[in-house]
Order: C-alpha cells, then structure tokens, then sequence
C-alpha cells in the first residue's frame, strides 16, 4: 500500500534491505575484459614473474654493466622524447587557440530549456580536518537546491568522519550515503559506483574532500552540457590550490599543476588525443557513464582509466575553465605517497588496455594510441628513470658520463642536447602558466622546480613495489596538513547565469528558496 516517506527515509530502506548486493555489484561494475581485478585471482603469479625479472636484470648488470646501463639509459631517452613532442604540440596548440568553449552568461540564451537536476558526489574518508569546511563551501554554491543534489560518500566504518559531519547541519539537499563493509576493497571508485545508485540528477559530478568549487560552477555545468555535442561526455574543471604559498613544496606543486590544467591538458584535448581525467571537478551525463559501467573498482587511479575508455567508446571530454580550489601537497612523505599512488594507477591503467594492443590501435587510431603510450608509459618511465637523465648533468662538469663508450661522442652530444632543449620546454610551459595574475607570485619559483621533481624517483620506485605486491591498495592523500584560510580564494561569480524565471524540473521548496 502506498505509504508517505521522505526521500532519505526510502534511501536508508534500501541501503538496509539490498546495500550488501549494491555493494558487491559496484565492486564489479565494469567489465572484466576492462577491469584489474582480475589480478587478485594470481598474485603468486605476477609476483613470481616480477621475481623473475629482476633476477634477469640483475644478471645483465652483473655480467655486462656497461650495457644495462646503456639500454635504460636509451629507454630513458626515447620517452624523454616522446614526452618533449607531445608537451611542445600541446604548448602550440594552446598558443594557437587560447580560447575556452563558449559558454552562454545572459538568460535569454537559456530560457529555451529546463534546468536538469544535478547529484554531486563527495567521496569522504576519515576527513576529521575537512569535513567541517567542505560543507560551508558548499553551502556557496548558487545553482537552485531544489535541482541540486550533493552526496557525502562515506564507508560504513568511517567514525572519524561520521562524527565531524554529525556535528554539522546539512541541507536538504545534502545527503549521506554509507557503503557497507563486504570486502577488504576500499577505494574511491568503488563508493562512487554504489553512490551512483542512488544520485537523481541526469548530469552526474565529483569532487573530493578538500575542494572549494567557485559558487557558479554547476550553472557553467549546465550551460555548457546545453550547448555541447551529443558525444562530449565529460566537462573536467581546472583545479587550483588555496596554499599555493605555504611553503616551497607547496608552490612547487602549484606551479606544476598550473602546467598541467592550464597548458598541457588543454593542449592534449585541443589535439584530439585522450584526456587522462583528474580525480576532481569532473561532470558526467549520466546515461554515458551508465553506458560504461562507471568506474574500476580496483583501478587506483579511475579518473584516468575512465578517460581512457571514453576515448575507445568513442566520447570525448572538454576542459572547462571553471576552477576549484584544492589544498596542494606540501609535505615531501605525504607528496610520495599521493605521487606513488597515481605512477601506480598510470602503470596499472597502461597495462589493462594494452591487453590486446591491436583493438586499442583499432579502436583510437594511431595518433591517440600513441599518445596513451605517451601519458602513461612514458610518463611513468621518466619518474622511474630520472636518476640516469640527471646523470647527463655531468657532462657539464667536464666528467665523462659512463655509458660515453656505448654510445659514441656524437650520439652522446644529441642526447645531452635533447635533455637541455626538453629541460628548458619544462620551465617554459611552467613559466607560462604562472605568468598571469593570480599566480605571478610564484614565478620566482619555476627555476627550482627540477629540485622539486627529485622525490618523483622515490614515488616510482614505491609505485613498482606496490604494483607487484599490492596493486589495489589506496595510499590515501593526507589533507589538512595546511591551515584552512578563512576566506577562501573563490572567484566572484562574474559570467553566472542567471536562473530567476526559468523552467524547472519542479518547484522549488521554501526550504531551498534560499
């Protein structure tokens, strides 16, 4: 019989009555043939072929190490190069074409359709820092609430984090989803797929603990979707950092990440090569990520599996500059940990879909499948091999480098040419990044950013370890490690559009009038 019931209430039912099988089924959601887990069912076997192969290495260093180091050092180069073409092609096309999707900001362009309902999910995990200011910075955003739906993704066993939110009034349409305890499996991913069970919104988002998204964001959002082709599944946002000026580390960090969102990965999707996806600010249309089963589980780093096979499916992702503002590492342990983490998922994201080589080449053309060999072999074998290429910096000092014998003095010559020609691309893709208001301050910092870079060896080889021993286990990212500024550097929403008197899905409650 029909019964009355809040939506929270019939929420709760479910979770009670079918969370055990939701969660198994958000454990295996997407396809084997695209998926890691199936590692889990060989451990002894990956970890006896690892043996295997360093016992190999092992040999050829001892019986003939002139050579070992010759052939890494080589692999060394020809991914320098790699990496040095793609970032030179990305830094043209952004020059060339500097401008962002349009994105309408006046009422009139919008009356013409219904505002759709968004779900935000907030995977959390013993946030006892965080928690408190996440939900003040939500209580920012400017979209109407009766359309908004924010979900605070918790594990079942999470006190910490349970108790810091507890403390704290929510809005209605602030809610919380816990996932239940069914394995040993904790991960992002995974309690994003059971979160996706229950999200309304036909545009589904993400963003992490320690964001501060700007308060017009969603409205860009939607506005974008409206005007986008059918096949833009993605819209990622830019993220930018609130403790930019910390310490060293910390501007550092921001400096490299300005390099990413604002040069390279627009660069990247202007060339129509795969978009690796940040784990952040990232906006789906549902029925695209529910075509693709949502995310791996097991893949620690999901966000770029996940921009991987939108690119095989034949979708694309837009870079939308829409900022939000994240704190930025600034402790060199916590800095391995996260770095160590992504190098993992990167490593482990190549492998599974190079499982069969031929149907990526078929299925993204040669151009994109070489740039998928670019951003995440290549990019994993410069952190992993960056102690050989700065062994090129001794030639400066009138040493003879080791392998000189190898390689012959004019090969040697190119190669030193190749790394001081990609050293100063770095500095001014990170230069150029920096070079606008709002991060000029960091400037003087770009020329030490090679210092900085020196614990990203350290990262890969934990990465390596942790891919042979435990390639599912989620080095979780420490945050507030830095003071939570009171007024959080949010831009003032200048291009928000506004959405007085326009159609709705429904009406809006006084309880979300405001």
């Amino acid at each position: 019989m029909p019964v009355i019931a809040e939506h929270r209430q019939v929420q709760r039912h479910l979770s009670a009555f079918y969370g055990t099988e939701l969660a198994h089924k958000a454990t295996n959601r997407v396809p084997a043939v695209e998926s890691c887990r199936s590692w889990a069912a060989h451990p002894s076997r990956r970890q006896g072929w690892a043996g295997a192969i360093v016992c190999a290495l092992l040999l050829f260093i001892f019986l003939a190490p002139a050579f070992a180091i010759t052939g890494a050092l080589l692999w060394a180069v020809v991914t320098l190069a790699m990496t040095t073409v793609l970032k030179g092609a990305a830094l043209i096309s952004t020059l060339r074409s500097p401008v962002a999707p349009p994105i309408s900001s006046t009422p009139s362009e919008l009356s013409g359709f219904r505002l759709p309902r968004v779900s935000v999910m907030v995977p959390l995990f013993k946030e006892k820092e965080i928690a408190g200011a996440l939900i003040t910075r939500l209580s920012r955003l400017t979209y109407p609430k009766s359309l908004l739906q924010v979900m605070l993704v918790l594990e079942a066993g999470d006190k910490v984090t349970r108790e810091t939110i507890n403390r704290s009034d929510l809005a209605d349409w602030i809610s919380i989803v816990e996932v239940p305890e069914t394995d040993n499996l904790r991960t992002k991913p995974r309690a994003l797929n059971y979160a996706l069970d229950f999200c309304n919104g036909s545009i589904i988002g993400v963003w992490d603990a320690e964001d501060a998204p700007e308060p017009d964001q969603i409205e860009q959002i939607v506005t974008r979707f409206q005007q986008a082709p059918d096949n833009v599944a993605c819209l990622q946002g830019v993220l930018d950092y609130y403790n930019s000026r910390s310490n060293w580390m910390s501007r550092c960090f921001a400096i490299e990440y300005a390099t990413w969102w604002r040069m390279l990965l627009p660069g990247v999707a202007r060339l129509g090569l795969v978009v690796p996806l940040g784990g952040t600010t990232l906006f789906f249309r549902r029925r695209i990520l529910e075509e693709l089963c949502g995310w791996d589980a097991h893949n620690v780093t999901e966000d770029a599996d996940l921009g991987l096979r939108l690119a095989r499916y034949g979708y694309t992702t837009e870079i939308l500059p829409t900022v939000t503002f994240e704190e930025a590492n600034c402790r060199p342990w916590p800095w391995v940990r996260q770095r160590s983490r992504w190098l993992k998922g990167f490593l482990v994201t190549w492998c599974v879909h190079m499982r069969s080589p031929g149907r990526l080449l078929k299925d993204l053309g040669l151009r994109r499948f070489l740039g998928v060999q670019t951003l995440f072999l290549a990019t994993f074998s410069q952190f992993a091999l960056a102690p050989l290429l700065w062994s090129l910096w001794l030639t400066f000092f009138g040493v003879s480098h080791p392998v000189a014998a190898t390689l012959g003095p004019t090969f040697m010559a190119g190669v030193v040419v190749l790394f001081i020609l990609s050293e100063l691309l770095n500095l001014t893709l990170s230069a150029l990044a920096v070079s606008k208001r709002g991060h000029r301050h960091l400037l003087p910092y770009v020329p030490t950013l090679p210092f900085y870079f020196a614990l990203g060896a350290l990262a890969a080889m934990k990465a390596l370890y942790e891919f042979v021993r435990s390639p599912f286990f989620w080095d979780k990212t420490a945050h507030g490690l830095a003071p939570i500024p009171v007024e959080e550097p949010m831009k003032t929403p200048s291009h928000s559009t506004s959405v007085k008197n326009r159609p709705r899905d429904g009406p809006l409650p006084a309880s979300a009038a405001s």
